[in-house]
């Protein structure tokens, strides 16, 4: 039971993890109770259990996997987060479940697969499902195909996709088991069940007898259809309303409803598979369809017939096999070849569907000829033929074709042109069979309705009944008019019979039900020609609308005018004058009637006073206008001659006309008389009232035709001008639409040749008016004219451009005409623009498009292809205006789109713009052979080539309309296409276009999943140009089809386009408004004028600032101001600070365009932006206690990813987003990660401008603030990459300055990429990057950057091999070669690989590197790199030498800047300083080491921020010794024995000296100061003197208390010279090793002085005893001491040091102080383990004391040392390290110290906080408890041996190993004394230890010989009580009794080479790097409070630093005025003047 005992407190998910499966069981059972409790799906206890859940359901253990798959299904049904898990979920069901002979396992992991499909994965889910069909083992195989059968059955086929699953049904049908055949078919009767006969295409191959089976079975099915029984998450409204129903009883009708939805939505040829049958063609097959002989062209097409039987084929470029078969069909005289090749294209169109129609216009015309043939067999094919061809494309597209035949003599192509038409109209419905295509078909039936052939009327009426079914009778009666009534019936007749596609009955209904669609559907031809049909396009109104938009409004009225007159008009007959005037006289008075005709103008003025006041009183039905009229014409008539009479006549024309119900035939009556008068001068105005008044009862377009001609007949040119003015009035008044431009256009030309000016004027006048309607191809009717005149009519239409047309206020009486407003509107607006085009003279230029042409074009020779182009320009200029007919040229223009040679492909580009305007809205046809092709064009690389395309472009859309080109799936292909040009160029277009348009094709749709794609392109540019499109798409698709298209995203992508969409649903642009209805109302005028600009403004006012910042294209070019503010914004948007105000100027400037909405635009983003402001006033990082460690914890334990990746996943960036919304700002985590890259670098901005304000928090999600940036290395945008280095450089700038240390979890997350980065190809990149790596060796050991730099030598990018390489030669100079990891063997072997490089700056950067170890370690360099080829040797060897050669000069040219650094962490910084730099290598050290002081003492933070100048002011004076020592004064001068005692010293003595030096000797303090800081400097003969003055304070006991007060200031001098010594000196080659030795030596000497007097000693605070302890340990360990003479003896006499060190320096201090070492040197992984040992070494000592010591240790503060090691070294790591001795001495200090003090140690414990929480207080409790029990039994020393008896413990093993080791020294010859000398240590160390096993098999001799060394050795020692250079003191051979390297862990690997120096180096890393206690801050707190002592090292530094500088200026001023003695500057005249000074101070002592 103990084990259960211990598993069973776990935590429930570590239960579930647990090895033991009881452990396992009970973890299942709880989780299940506890995911069955939690009721928040969002709780963050779910997310526990994430990583899981897949070990649930892959139980090992069979009990336990039942309850896991309970439980994993409880969490699936609760938990938010499940859907995370589908993928690996499902996979482990299937492999670890459905085998299992358990059905209850195999229920719940079907069950689980269907939960997983109820939270709305269905996909994944299938996808697994799908892959386990293909698993070997077959109960795998079934389980899966009953859990799809299952779902299908549940779910329904809308959520379960078929295809997939349809794919493998046959290979199941084929499985060897019987048991997955029976399962199959059940499969397969369940889609049968969905989708029914669908399913009958992909089974037909299947084994016949299976077959027969499966129709048995689906006979038996019920006929009713399926229902989705079961709901995902979010059909919870579908759910309720099941259950509503099945509540009521199943309501039958509305399931047959929702079934009638669902039925169709499967189609079979969407189940099918694609065949590729272009390859499979015979390979001689186009020379065979060639061949003369029938037979093998037969051949050829028997092949290919069967190839096309296929039901789908793949898309290819079919265009060679079409017009092969084109070719057959229309030349081949053997009737059954052309039968044969109308197969094999049917089957083409049939199994290509929408991807044939690119070849339909080709075909179609050929088809249509062939007709012609009788044969029924032809017929009949030809017929299969071009109905299936019609299904691929549109009515629209083919209608050239077919009314071109309709026309044709041979009357079978009559009648089968008409039957095509009408079989295809039952295709259509009332939208796709609109007004404007119907018209000229009813024209042409309507003449066939009369041909002779009785089979053409037949088939034409049969096609008038087709029609008349499909959009109803309303819409085609306006063509029937002229049809006699017989006819009429007949075509209702035919109408009766139809059956229309689709439909199962009713006719016209579905025509009225249908009627908004078409209006709906006919702008988007009509559209895009207006855009741009005004060429050029400056102003709103130009852009927004060029003929037909504007004519939209005005066509309106007056196409429901022509409706009203067409449908109520009465053809009025002619009456005779006889019936008028008895009409007349029934409405006139009498009176009046007579005097008509009187001769008196004054009578027949009465009379028609009395005539106006009848016709005003007259009811309209009661006015017989026609009567009316001809009683004025009535003579004198329209000859009158009196004004007066003519002026009332005229008035009274209106009024009828106006009135009354006012036919043509009336119209005719006066109209003549009209056109007379219009220029007379009295009574013009009045013709023109009248006129205008005619032209609103009969329409205008009629009226001005006949008005016009009548004027050009008569020859008065007044009158002609006259009425050309009032034509251009009329149609402002009146709109453009319907106007028949042709019926006037001659006799505009006529009068613009008049030679009455007025008239030109008129007619110049008229055309700048028709201009505003018709835009740019106006001009093309009058090109011909004289260049003078054309120049007048160019100025006219400049005039005119800019200007919108004016809303019509005149039109048709629409009372009747109303309803009918959208179908009117729709024909009409097509005619405008249309028409307009229409009535140029087209010439056909397919004749002239010669094969020789065409070969022309496609030759190999680009000149010869430039010649083809040339001639196809030629031919379209000289013909001006083309029909649609024009060859094979499209399919020759379209390869040259492609053309290697660019200015080919513009050459060909702007022949396509001229084929656009030549053609005009004819050109349809050929969208999806030549337009799609010039899209494709939009993702050439050139701008120019890019920029043709567009204009190209936008120049057929003019033509074409926007739905050709929406329709099918070319533009989604396009899009597909991953070119980030054509991309950015596409989307782009159609957010301009899309706006503009009231429909689109449903097929835009297929768009949305690219689009989705390109929101998160790796361009900018393709993300920009995607938002700006999102709303125009969404304003067409709607919120939600677009929300649903987001399913098949990848999670993270989801999250973030969904988001996209909400922000672009708020600034959706509204749909453009149906013109129809608002005809009358004046604010129409700017409808048309703001219809684009309106969503455009919207846009950019949102109060998303998505939108706000990407301007869309329309604004640009619609209006001027737009421009520089756009130009504006761009210079500035890479400014953090001042950016929203440039934004809101941006959005102000924009808006000015349509001031129209400015007050709707402008209000949101104002309330908006005050909101955003708000929401980030407060923090930005939120500090969330532990989160960091809890994240580390996780990433072990693997619950998260590790952030490691070659380029980030989808899955990396969610993780990172879920991490950061705790700790960051909502409103920052959603710029964070913002698609733009403009929002990244606005929250880089802000986080540069909070990081200072909030870095604890900052430094609380370091490691995600981190891994964001990684992520942003992978951008390829520049601007972020600069901002994100701005902000790394200020963060480690501020973390250095804090002292944090990098954790490896956040290193190994950063830094491999940003050595990626220092690869990049711009150089301002890699300099950050650069000063960015040198900062990071602030915040993290070099020796762990090292490996990283050494990885990215690996690179395949040269930039960054030489980059690395760079890094690792500035490591190796500034840190030695103890940097080299893992050895510097391996490190440069490594290197020297790089020498051979084929990159020449790889060569020279591994070369440096490689001169760099040289420098620092000399010719073992050689050993070190390995064999190199004798090429690289000598380069390497030529490199050395030169290098040798620069070294003096490079050092003194690097000085002076190297001081100079910049303090701004931006600047960039200095690489590789050169190693003679000890001045600032020294300045580091100090301000490192202040900074570490001000860290522990928290009551220096104050004035933390003066410090750093003291330190450089003071720093500078003494750093500069060696370069300007003629400015300090010689030390001889100092008379320190005459400062000390002044009483003593003679007046004489003083009087040579100035006054200032007086006043430095009066003092005493500054004086020692300043020699202190001799102590430290550069110049080791200053520092020689200056040590020797105080050796000679330290040997007199009566001065040395002097030195009181300066100890610590001493002794941080004097480590800091030991630093200086092991870092440069010892590097410099050309420094005598013989000083160095001096410099040593008197170091020493002078420490062990100190040493010796313990009052002194015991000055010595815990912070500078560590740091000493640090350099004494690190000297005995160095390897290069050992290789200077006498070196042995100078390390014996750091022992003897350290000693003396541990015996008399306060205990507390020292105890405290090798703690806190000990703890460093554990952390420090890259260090030697030697380092460590020999710390715990003088531990042990210490312990071994602490009987005798204990009462003067401050146990408290020895306590929280222990307490602080713990925290950082809990137990559990102590064990993990390799050695055991860390933990040993541990328990053994902490046994001793409760074995002293007892139970009173626990009161000891007061300075620990959270006691409770300290693992201390639990050991000393144990151990007091254990010590208690062995009170009674043994005394103090055997407790104490006891206590020790660990340490035997530890060494025994290696005890004998040591001694036998020492004892072989002693036996030989060389190395006796070295072998006594160790034994006498070891005997000094371990007095206890038994040498009697070695000695006892010795001879008596020996034994005597090793008695008496002894004994010499003793009294030597005693006798000699200070260092001597003779001094023989036992070394401490680290060898000796120190575990062999390799036994230690991490990085020595055994090898010798300067392993002391590694560990030197690696403490002064840490110091410079403001690591000095290693470990971050939070574990290990401050102690400030709790250590005195080290705060008096530092206060009294900070406090010397002052006088010090004092000091310096007292002694130079002394020597201004002083005698100045010139001080030699070399090292023998110095020592000469040492030995003067010493005799001096001895003589004054005597």
């Amino acid at each position: 039971m103990g084990d259960d005992s211990e598993w069973m407190k776990l935590p429930i998910d570590q239960k579930c993890e647990h090895k033991i499966w009881k452990a396992r069981l009970n973890g299942y059972e709880e989780a299940l109770k506890l995911f069955q409790k939690i009721e928040d799906e969002k709780s963050s206890e779910w997310g526990k259990y994430l990583g899981l859940i897949k070990k649930f359901v892959t139980e090992s253990n069979a009990v336990a996997q039942l309850k896991g798959l309970e439980a994993a299904l409880a969490f699936i049904e609760n938990a938010h987060v499940a859907g995370k898990t589908t993928g690996e979920v499902v996979s482990g069901v299937v492999g670890k479940v459905f085998n299992q002979p358990k059905a209850r396992a195999k229920e719940l992991g079907t069950e689980i697969c269907l939960m997983y499909i109820e939270i709305e994965k269905a996909e994944v889910v299938q996808d697994e499902l799908i892959k386990g069909l293909d698993n070997k083992n077959p109960k795998i195989v079934v389980a899966c195909i009953e859990t799809l059968r299952k779902a299908l059955c549940e779910f329904g086929s809308k959520i379960i996709t078929l295809k997939p699953v349809v794919k493998v049904l046959p290979k199941l049908f084929e499985s060897r088991e019987k048991a997955v055949r029976d399962e199959a078919k059940l499969l397969a009767v369940e889609i049968y069940r969905w989708i029914r006969d669908a399913l009958r295409t992909p089974l037909q191959n299947i084994n016949s007898v299976q077959l027969k089976e499966l129709e048995e079975e689906w006979v038996k099915l019920p006929a009713a259809a399926p229902k989705q029984t079961r709901f995902l998450r979010s059909q919870q409204d579908l759910k309720a309303k099941f259950e509503q129903q099945q509540a009521a009883g199943g309501d039958e009708a509305d399931g047959d409803d929702d079934d009638e939805v669902e039925a169709p939505s499967v189609d079979p040829y969407e189940l099918l598979e694609a065949v590729e049958i272009l390859s499979k063609l015979p390979k001689d097959f186009y020379e065979k369809i060639e061949a003369k002989k029938w037979q093998e062209r037969k051949e050829a097409l028997e092949a290919v017939e069967a190839l096309t039987k296929n039901p789908k084929l793949d898309s290819g470029d079919y265009g060679d096999l079409v017009r092969a078969l084109k070719k057959v069909i229309g030349k081949d005289a053997n009737v059954m070849l052309v039968t044969m090749a109308a197969k094999c294209l049917a089957g083409l169109a049939a199994g290509l569907r929408k991807k044939f129609g690119t070849y339909a216009g080709h075909v179609v015309p050929t088809i249509l000829e062939k007709f012609k043939e009788k044969k029924p067999q032809v017929v009949q094919a030809l017929q299969e033929a071009i109905d299936a061809v019609f299904l691929t494309t549109t009515l629209q597209n083919i209608s050239e074709d077919v009314l071109g035949v309709m026309d044709n003599k041979n009357p079978s192509i009559k009648q089968q042109a008409s039957l095509f038409l009408a079989r295809s109209f039952r295709h259509c419905t009332p939208s796709t069979l609109p007004k404007s295509v119907l018209k000229p078909f009813c024209a042409a039936f309507l003449k066939q309705v009369n041909d002779s052939a009785p089979e053409v009327r037949d088939a034409a009426f049969e096609a008038l009944g087709t029609a008349m079914k499909v959009v109803g009778e309303k819409a085609v009666n306006p063509f029937l008019t002229d049809v006699d009534k017989l006819k009429l019936d007949k075509i209702k007749e035919c109408a009766d019979k139809v059956e229309l596609v689709g439909k199962k009955g009713g006719g016209g209904g579905g025509g009225g039900e249908k009627k908004e669609k078409p209006a709906a559907k006919a702008p988007p031809p009509v559209e895009a020609p207006a855009k741009s049909s005004g060429p050029p396009k400056k102003a709103v109104p130009a852009k927004a609308a060029g003929p037909p938009k504007k004519g939209k409004p005005a066509s309106a009225p007056s196409a429901k005018s022509k409706k009203a007159s067409d449908t109520k008009e009465i053809v009025e007959t002619e009456l005779s004058p006889e019936v008028c005037e008895e009409k007349a006289a029934a409405v006139l008075p009498a009176s009046c009637m007579q005097l008509l005709d009187s001769g008196n103008w004054k009578e027949r003025l009465a009379s028609m006073e009395e005539f106006q006041r009848a016709v005003e009183q007259m009811d309209k039905s009661e006015m017989p206008c026609q009567a009316l009229v001809k009683m004025l014409a009535k003579k004198p008539g329209w000859k009158e001659t009196n004004f007066q009479v003519m002026q009332m006549k005229l008035h009274i024309v209106g009024l009828i006309a106006q009135k009354g119900t006012f036919s043509k035939t009336s119209a005719l009556v006066v109209l003549d008389g009209l056109v007379d008068k219009i220029g007379d001068v009295k009574c013009g105005s009045n013709a023109k009232e009248a006129l205008t008044a005619i032209g609103e009862a009969c329409s205008l377009p009629w009226t001005a035709e006949q008005v016009v001609s009548m004027a050009f007949t008569q020859k008065n040119p007044k009158n002609q001008a006259e009425t050309l003015n009032w034509l251009a009035n009329a149609m402002k008044e009146f709109g453009f639409a319907g106007i028949n431009v042709k019926a006037f256009i001659n006799n505009v030309k006529t009068a613009l040749g008049a030679t009455n000016p007025a008239v030109r004027t008129s007619a110049i006048a008229l055309l700048g008016v028709m201009y505003l309607y018709m835009g740019a191809p106006l001009r093309m009717f009058f090109e011909d004219e004289k260049p003078a005149l054309l120049s007048q009519i160019d100025a006219e239409f400049e005039k005119m451009q800019g200007q919108s047309p004016p809303a019509p206020t005149r039109g048709a009486k629409k009372a009747g005409a109303e309803e009918e407003g959208d179908a009117g509107e729709e024909e009409e607006v097509d005619g405008g623009a249309g028409d307009i085009m229409d009535l140029l003279p087209r010439s056909d230029i397919s004749d002239k498009i010669t094969s020789d042409m065409v070969s022309k074009i496609s030759d190999k020779n680009w000149k010869i292809r430039k010649e083809g182009l040339d001639e196809v320009v030629a031919v379209i200029s000289e013909a001006k205006f083309i029909q649609a007919n024009i060859g094979e040229l499209p399919m020759a223009l379209k390869g040259r789109l492609n053309d290697s040679n660019k200015l080919l492909v513009q050459q060909t580009l702007s022949i396509l713009q001229q084929i656009a305007t030549a053609m005009g809205p004819s050109l349809k046809q050929h969208v999806k052979n030549l337009g799609i092709p010039v899209v494709t064009v939009l993702g050439d690389s050139k701008p120019n080539v890019r920029a043709a395309a567009l204009s190209t472009l936008n120049a057929w859309v003019e033509q074409t309309g926007m739905k050709e080109w929406l329709e099918g799936e070319d533009l989604s292909e396009e899009l597909k296409k991953e070119n980030p040009f054509l991309r950015q160029e596409m989307l782009g277009w159609l957010a301009e276009k899309l706006p503009t348009l009231r429909t689109v094709p449903a097929d835009l749709m297929l768009c949305v999943p690219h689009l989705y794609n390109c929101l998160e392109d790796r361009s900018g540019d393709v993300r920009k140009k995607a938002q700006d499109a999102l709303p125009t798409f969404m304003m067409h698709l709607g919120y939600e089809k677009m929300s649903k298209a987001t399913g098949k995203l990848k999670p993270a992508s989801k999250d973030q386009v969904v988001s996209m969409l909400e922000k672009a649903r708020a600034v959706m642009p509204a749909k453009p408004a149906a013109p129809a209805k608002a005809a009358a109302s004046k604010p129409l005028s700017s409808s048309a004028h703001a219809a684009k600009p309106a969503s455009a403004p919207a846009r950019n006012q949102s109060p998303s600032e998505d939108y706000s910042e990407p301007e869309p294209k329309p604004d640009t070019k619609k209006a001027k101001p737009a421009g520089p503010a756009a130009k504006k914004r761009g210079s500035m948007e890479l400014k953090v600070k001042g950016e929203k105000d440039n934004a809101k100027q941006n959005r102000l400037s924009r808006g000015t365009p349509s001031s129209e909405q400015g007050v709707v635009g402008k209000k949101p983003p104002v309330k908006a932006g005050a909101k955003d402001e708000e929401d980030k006033s407060g923090p930005i990082f939120i500090l969330v206690p532990n989160s960091k460690e809890q994240r580390i914890k996780e990433e072990k334990a693997l619950k998260i990813l590790k952030w490691n990746f070659i380029t980030p996943r989808d899955e990396y960036v969610e993780q990172l987003k879920t991490q950061m919304s705790t700790c960051l700002a909502k409103w920052l985590q959603d710029e964070l990660f913002h698609f733009d890259f403009q929002r990244h670098v606005k929250a880089i901005g802000a986080m540069i401008e909070r990081m200072e304000a909030e870095c604890e928090a900052v430094i609380g999600c370091l490691d995600l603030i981190l891994k964001w940036f990684t992520l942003r290395f992978f951008d390829t945008n520049t601007s972020v990459l600069m901002k994100a280095l701005e902000f790394l450089k200020l963060l480690f700038t501020m973390l250095s300055r804090k002292n944090y240390q990098l954790n490896d979890y956040e290193a190994s997350s950063f830094i491999p990429y940003l050595i990626l980065k220092v690869g990049e190809s711009k150089d301002v990149v890699r300099k950050d990057v650069r000063a960015i790596l040198t900062m990071l060796c602030k915040v993290y050991a070099a020796s762990k950057v090292f490996p990283f730099l050494m990885e990215g030598t690996k690179s395949k990018n040269s930039k960054q091999r030489s980059e690395c390489l760079d890094e690792l030669g500035c490591l190796i100079e500034n840190f030695g070669m103890n940097v080299c990891q893992p050895t510097p063997a391996k490190a440069l072997k490594e290197i020297a690989v790089h020498i051979g490089d084929r990159d020449t700056t790889v060569r020279n950067a591994a070369l440096n590197t490689v001169v760099a170890a040289y420098n620092a370690c000399g010719d073992q360099v050689f050993k070190l790199i390995g064999n190199l080829s004798e090429k690289e040797m000598s380069m390497l060897e030529e490199r050395i030498k030169r290098s040798a050669k620069k070294t003096p000069a490079a050092s003194a040219k690097q000085e002076r800047p190297q001081r100079e650094h910049p303090t701004n962490p931006n600047a960039t910084f200095l690489r590789k300083p050169a190693q003679e730099e000890v001045p600032n290598k020294l300045r580091i050290m100090y301000r490192t080491y202040r900074i570490q002081a001000r860290a522990q003492n928290a009551h220096l933070e104050q004035s933390a921020p003066s410090i750093p100048k003291e330190f450089q002011l003071d720093l500078d004076v003494f750093e500069n010794n060696h370069t300007c020592a003629s400015d300090i004064p010689d030390l001889v001068q100092h008379k320190l024995d005459e400062v000390l005692e002044p009483v003593m010293i003679p007046e004489r003595k003083m009087r040579s000296v100035s006054p200032h030096f007086d006043d430095i000797h009066n003092s005493t303090a500054s004086t020692i100061n300043f020699v202190i800081s001799q102590v430290a400097s550069g110049d080791i003969n200053t520092s020689i003197q200056a040590l020797a003055q105080i050796d000679e304070v330290l040997r007199q006991a009566d001065k040395a208390e002097a030195m009181s007060g300066h100890i610590d200031q001493f002794l941080i001098a004097t480590f800091m010279q030991l630093r200086l010594i092991y870092n440069t000196h010892m590097a410099d080659d050309r420094l005598d090793k013989k000083d160095i030795f001096k410099l040593y030596s008197c170091i020493i000497g002078n420490m062990l002085s100190l040493f010796s007097m313990e009052s002194l000693a015991r000055e010595a605070s815990m912070g500078v005893l560590k740091d000493l302890m640090h350099g004494l340990i690190t000297l005995m360990l160095d390897s290069r001491v050992e290789d200077i003479e006498d070196g042995q003896q100078l390390i014996r006499s750091v022992n003897l040091l350290v000693v003396r060190v541990l015996e008399k320096s306060d205990q507390t201090n020292i105890l405290s102080a090798l703690l806190v070492l000990l703890q460093d040197s554990l952390i420090g992984t890259a260090g030697s383990p030697m380092f460590s040992e020999l710390v715990m070494k003088c531990l042990w000592r210490m312990i071994r004391f602490l009987p005798q010591t204990i009462n003067s240790i401050n146990l408290d503060r020895i306590l929280l040392d222990v307490h602080n090691f713990m925290k950082v070294f809990p137990k559990e790591k102590l064990k993990q390290l390799k050695s055991d001795v860390p933990h040993r001495t541990l328990k053994t200090l902490l046994h001793t110290l409760c074995r002293l003090t007892g139970a009173k140690i626990l009161d000891h414990m007061s300075m620990i906080e959270n006691r409770n929480e300290s693992e201390l207080e639990a050991h000393l409790r144990r151990v007091v408890k254990h010590s208690a029990n062995l009170s009674g039994l043994k005394s103090d020393k055997s407790t104490e041996k006891g206590a020790l008896r660990s340490d035997e413990k530890m060494i025994k093993a290696k005890v004998s190993d040591i001694l036998s080791e020492i004892f072989k020294k002693i036996g030989s010859k060389e190395n006796t004394k070295e072998g006594l000398t160790e034994l006498y240590e070891y005997k000094q160390k371990y007095s206890d230890a038994d040498l009697e096993p070695f000695l006892r098999n010795t001879s008596q001799f020996f034994q005597s010989y090793v008695e008496r060394g002894l004994r010499m050795i003793e009294s030597e020692r005693e006798g000699k009580g200070r260092i001597q250079t003779s001094t023989v003191i036992p070394q401490h051979s680290t060898e000796s009794y120190l575990p062999s390297s390799s036994t230690v862990p991490i990085s020595s690997n055994g090898e010798d080479l300067n392993a002391a120096a590694y560990y030197e180096r690696l403490k002064i890393l840490r110091q410079r790097r403001g690591l000095e206690n290693s470990t971050p801050e939070e574990d290990r707190p401050p102690l400030s409070s709790l250590r005195p002592s080290v705060a008096s090292s530092t206060d009294m530094l900070h406090s010397k630093l002052s006088q010090l500088k004092e000091s310096r200026e007292h002694f130079q001023q002394e020597q201004s005025h002083s005698h100045s003695p010139t001080r030699s500057s070399s090292p023998a005249s110095n020592l000469d003047d040492l030995k003067k000074r010493l005799e001096r101070i001895k003589s004054n002592r005597q």
